[in-house]
């Protein structure tokens, strides 16, 4: 499969941090979306057919199956509206985790089958579709509402733009279609449409600065070291600023692509839903994870820890249902044993928390986020390693296991990407408490914009991690 890591460098794919995306893409975006805003109709196809352009610029064969899904989802909505039966729906269901199963797992699981049975078996090699994981799980959502007698048939144009808004498409926040659809009739040019263009760009331009500033040069530490390590053994100097590089990489990155996100909606009057919270504050491993991949916690929560047990059956249906959520959360990540295995780390790390945190003694707060950011630490590095090996390797050297000589690398970089991880305000809490009109805040943006503007015109963009996911 063809993945889309933040390694790869790519010259001819519309990213948020380039030139074109700023400086034409949007601006044509809006300035059309505007001068069609007092028709609910006509401003709705212009974000599709953005939509549309953007996604079909990686490649035009991308855009076939997001429309695919789109529709038979629709439409099975509507034979359900008729039928009255639930096989519709279900069908959608297993349509939709098929997609993503074909696409995203098929040679994974011929590899598994293959290294447990011996029989050597073709690969399929087929082209993994940017954002395939998200969208599919906002239509899973949607049907699985349906179901529940929670979501009404939506008419097709706004429920395709739904799943189609381009800020979100490729790489979230995991959107429901009760957060966005009703937000589609509301007129963008609304009370408070200045407040709202400035905050979205102010929004924009910190996701921009964290991206180019910040994310893409911690991966010039961290990529190498990890890729060093399948043939080597790291120093202890070479495995921590390896490890620190790249968990403040993943959520700059990440974070970085949400900001940008939600920037870019909130100029066209849409407000996306909140997807971090500083998490590297968190000081126990269940903070972490409500602060952490909001939209993802929160789907895997309502669609597959709930109806599996949660909490309120036993200590044993809960142990059973965190833990299948958290394997199942690893498996979403990544089409490989790595990412299974990080998954059931974590939910390793919240049945324990949650045992203790019954005992009623709490940690000094110092002490919850010393522990809970070794334990994260040493999630990434099993999520990051490109083999068990590799991360056997890495993690025995960051406890001297290799000796303890060298130092953490390009400490000016990782302590300023720590500081602006934890003090940086998240989008939402920029937007809601931060944020407000003042020409130094306006001048300071468009500074640091016109400065990332001129960073990535110094090469060719690289990609967000989660683009792989």
């Amino acid at each position: 499969m063809e993945t889309h890591g933040n390694a790869q460098p790519v010259a001819q794919r519309m990213l948020f941090q380039t030139q074109f995306y700023v400086l034409v893409f949007l601006p044509a975006v809006t300035l059309l979306y505007y001068a069609v805003a007092g028709s609910t109709v006509a401003r709705q196809w212009v974000l599709i057919a953005a939509s549309l352009i953007f996604y079909g610029w990686w490649d035009p064969r991308f855009v076939i199956l997001p429309v695919a899904q789109i529709m038979a989802t629709w439409l099975l909505a509507r034979v359900h509206e008729r039928s009255g039966s639930s096989t519709p729906l279900a069908l959608g269901v297993v349509l939709n985790l098929a997609s993503l199963a074909t696409f995203k797992y098929l040679d994974f699981l011929l590899a598994s089958f293959e290294g447990v049975s011996g029989v050597t078996l073709p690969r399929a090699h087929i082209i993994l579709p940017i954002g395939i994981s998200f969208f599919s799980f906002q239509l899973i959502s949607y049907l699985v509402d349906r179901m529940r007698g929670a979501a009404p048939i939506y008419p097709l144009r706004p429920f395709a733009l739904f799943v189609l808004l381009y800020p979100h498409l490729i790489a979230g926040p995991i959107v429901r279609h009760n957060e966005l659809v009703p937000q589609f009739a509301d007129d963008p040019r609304r009370e408070g449409m200045w407040m709202r263009i400035g905050v979205g760009l102010v929004i924009f331009t910190v996701g921009f600065a964290k991206k180019v500033l910040l994310a893409d040069r911690l991966a010039l530490l961290a990529d190498p070291l990890f890729s060093q390590a399948t043939v080597r053994a790291l120093g202890f100097g070479e495995s921590w600023t390896a490890v620190l590089a790249f968990s403040l990489q993943l959520f700059l990155d990440f974070s970085a692509y949400t900001e940008m996100a939600i920037g870019s909606a909130l100029i066209f009057g849409v407000i996306l839903p909140e997807n971090f919270r500083r998490p590297y504050l968190a000081t126990d491993i269940r903070d972490f994870w409500r602060r952490w991949h909001i939209s993802l916690s929160n789907f895997l929560r309502d669609y597959l820890y709930i109806p599996l047990g949660g909490s309120r059956h036993g200590p044993w249906r809960y142990i059973l249902a965190t833990m299948g959520t958290m394997g199942l959360c690893g498996l979403w990540h990544g089409a490989g044993w790595t990412y299974v295995v990080w998954g059931l780390w974590h939910g390793l790390g919240l049945v324990v928390c949650r045992g203790w945190q019954a005992l009623h003694r709490p940690l000094p707060t110092f002490v919850g986020w010393a522990l809970t950011m070794l334990f994260v630490l040493a999630g990434w590095v099993v999520f990051r390693a490109p083999g068990f090996a590799a991360a056997g390797s890495i993690l025995e050297s960051l406890v001297g296991g290799a000796g303890l000589q060298g130092g953490i690398a390009n400490p000016g970089l990782i302590a300023a990407a720590a500081l602006v991880s934890v003090l940086v305000p998240s989008a939402h809490e920029l937007k809601d408490a931060v944020l407000r009109p003042h020409a130094l805040i306006g001048a300071a943006a468009a500074a640091v914009a016109v400065a990332c503007i001129f960073e990535v015109g110094n090469g060719p963009p690289i990609n967000f991690i989660y683009f792989q996911f």
